[in-house]
């Protein structure tokens, strides 16, 4: 087998096996939500199908896509010279593919994107409100507040657009999409699941703790050696 063959089928069930941690944690209803990765080194992405349920994914039903969200079945041959082909499903990318694929090609160290409508990350959202960092955790992981992201419409790249923009010099791999959810990004789809995982866990408890009063702030300069340490010592 090929070496491209071989990493799409390792990409195809990593992205099929991490949307089971989506329904794990309840952050999606019905066949909303979607994980997708990058294919390392190839201009090529791995996305859930449209409209299929959770319980019926499969590595196969995993739709292989180029850059710009356009289904792909072959290549003329990998990096090794070899003539690679691959099946892809009769079935649809994800309508949020144009979005993951804008991600990709102008955030080319992000090599996972998920998007979830979980409760109380979209409950921030449709209030067009950032969630603040006033927990030691969102200074571990997201080096501040989670930002929200412009209104725009499935349909396009829109939605993608208002991603890049947001997290450009952000240190948040979350953004709240106004009036849509949280869209999550990693250094590979596991990353961006965790992401997604904490996010949601953030805006539940900084909701709960504001129908208790006002939460303190934590200073920037905590927040900077929060961040400097879960990133770069702690875990290694």
């Amino acid at each position: 087998m090929s070496a491209l063959l071989e990493t799409i089928a390792r990409v195809r069930r990593e992205v099929c096996e991490l949307h089971a941690e989506l329904t794990r944690y309840d952050l999606v209803v019905w066949t909303a939500g979607n994980v997708s990765g990058r294919i390392p080194g190839y201009d090529l992405m791995v996305i859930k199908p449209s409209g299929l349920s959770y319980d019926a994914l499969t590595p196969e039903a995993m739709v292989v896509t180029d850059l710009y969200g356009t289904p792909v079945s072959s290549l003329s041959a990998d990096a090794d010279g070899v003539p690679a082909q691959w099946e892809n499903p009769d079935l649809s990318p994800s309508s949020d593919t144009a979005a993951h694929a804008y991600v990709y090609r102008n955030m080319p160290d992000v090599g996972g994107v998920v998007h979830t409508h979980s409760t109380y990350a979209t409950a921030w959202a449709a209030r067009g409100e950032e969630i603040p960092c006033v927990l030691t955790m969102m200074g571990d992981e997201f080096g501040g507040p989670i930002p929200v992201g412009p209104f725009a419409l499935i349909g396009d790249d829109s939605i993608g657009r208002g991603i890049v923009e947001t997290l450009r010099g952000s240190n948040s791999p979350a953004v709240l999409m106004q009036n849509h959810g949280p869209f999550t990004i990693g250094k590979d789809a596991r990353s961006a699941v965790k992401a997604a995982v904490m996010c949601e866990e953030v805006a539940r408890t900084v909701h709960i703790s504001r129908q208790l009063g006002e939460p303190l702030p934590i200073d920037q300069g905590q927040i900077e050696s929060l961040y400097d340490r879960y990133q770069n010592v702690y875990g290694r």
